[in-house]
C-alpha cells in the first residue's frame, strides 16, 4: 500500500495552485508520456493499489521507454 503523502492522495492548497504548474509535471508534460501518467495516477487514486493498475504501469513504462530510447 503506498505510503500517505504522495501528491495523488493530497489535495492541492489554494497556495500551490497560484504557484503555477508542478515541476513533475511540467517534466512529465515534455516526455509525451502525460496521457498514460494520468491514467495511472487515476487508477492509482481509485483503487489505492498498484497492483490493480498494471495495464496502467505498463503502459506509462513503455511509453517512458520508448522515450529514452528516441533520446540522442
Amino acid at each position: 500500500m503506498a505510503k500517505p503523502g504522495h501528491a495523488w492522495s493530497r489535495p492541492k492548497s489554494e497556495e500551490e495552485e497560484e504557484e503555477g504548474e508542478d515541476p513533475m509535471e511540467a517534466m512529465i508534460s515534455r516526455t509525451g508520456c502525460a496521457a498514460q501518467h494520468w491514467a495511472l495516477q487515476e487508477c492509482m487514486a481509485e483503487q489505492r493499489d498498484w497492483r490493480h493498475c498494471q495495464p496502467q504501469v505498463q503502459a506509462f513504462r513503455q511509453c517512458m521507454a520508448q522515450r529514452q530510447r528516441q533520446r540522442p
